[in-house]
C-alpha cells in the first residue's frame, strides 16, 4: 500500500497534464497555492483527503483513480497438459471466466470413442486437418475452419491424416471439466 500512495503525486501530475491543464489553473480552482499543488504533485507534502479532493473534482476523476495498483503481468504462464496423446496448452488464466486452450491432436489410427457432457465447445483449425465426429456427421475442418456445438450431442476429434491438427478451442466451464479432468497427474510431460 506504501508504494500506491507514493505514487498518487505523479498520477495527479499526470492527470492534469492530460488534461492540458497548468498548476496555477488547477490550484486556483481548487482553493489551494500554486506551491502547495507543486509539492503534492512532487511527493514533497504528505497527500490528505483535504487536499485531493477538490484537486480530484477539478480533474474530473475519483480518488480511487489515483491509488490503483499498476495492472498485473497479463502473460499466461501454465504448464501444458498431456493427456491421452494430446498437448493441452491453456491460453487463460486457471481463475479465467473463459477457459481458452491450444489443443495438439496428435495423428492416430482410429477415431477415438465418442463422448458426451454437459457443455459447449467452440474451435479454430489453426494448422493441419482435423476431424470432428458429431453425431452421425464425420467432418474433415481444414485451417482457418471453425466449429461450435453442445457437448451433449456424441463428439469425438483427432487429427485427420498424417499430420498433428493444432486447434484454438473454447469451452464453458463444464466442456472444460471433461477435456483437462484427471490430467493433473499428466502435466509433468508424461503421457
Amino acid at each position: 500500500m506504501a508504494d500506491e500512495i507514493d505514487r498518487v503525486g505523479a498520477r495527479l501530475r499526470a492527470a492534469r497534464q492530460a488534461k492540458g491543464l497548468t498548476l496555477e489553473e488547477v490550484a486556483g480552482r481548487a482553493g489551494m497555492s500554486v506551491s502547495t499543488l507543486s509539492r503534492l504533485e512532487s511527493g514533497k507534502r504528505q497527500a490528505s483527503l483535504a487536499l485531493l479532493v477538490p484537486v480530484t473534482r477539478q480533474l474530473g476523476i475519483r480518488l480511487d483513480d489515483l491509488v490503483r495498483p499498476d495492472s498485473p503481468d497479463p502473460r499466461v504462464r501454465r504448464p501444458a497438459i498431456r493427456r491421452n496423446g494430446l498437448v493441452i496448452a491453456p491460453l487463460a488464466p486457471q481463475d479465467s471466466p473463459i477457459h481458452t486452450y491450444k489443443i495438439t491432436y496428435p495423428p492416430v489410427a482410429e477415431l477415438p470413442e465418442l463422448k458426451v457432457h454437459d457443455g459447449f465447445e467452440w474451435l479454430y483449425v489453426l494448422r493441419g486437418k482435423l476431424r470432428l465426429r458429431l453425431g452421425e456427421q464425420d467432418l474433415i475442418l481444414g485451417r482457418g475452419e471453425a466449429a461450435e456445438f453442445d457437448t451433449r450431442t456424441p463428439h469425438a476429434m483427432c487429427a485427420a491424416g498424417s499430420r498433428p491438427a493444432e486447434v484454438l478451442s473454447i469451452f464453458n466451464a463444464d466442456g472444460v471439466r471433461m477435456h483437462t479432468h484427471g490430467a493433473a497427474a499428466d502435466e509433468d510431460g508424461e503421457e
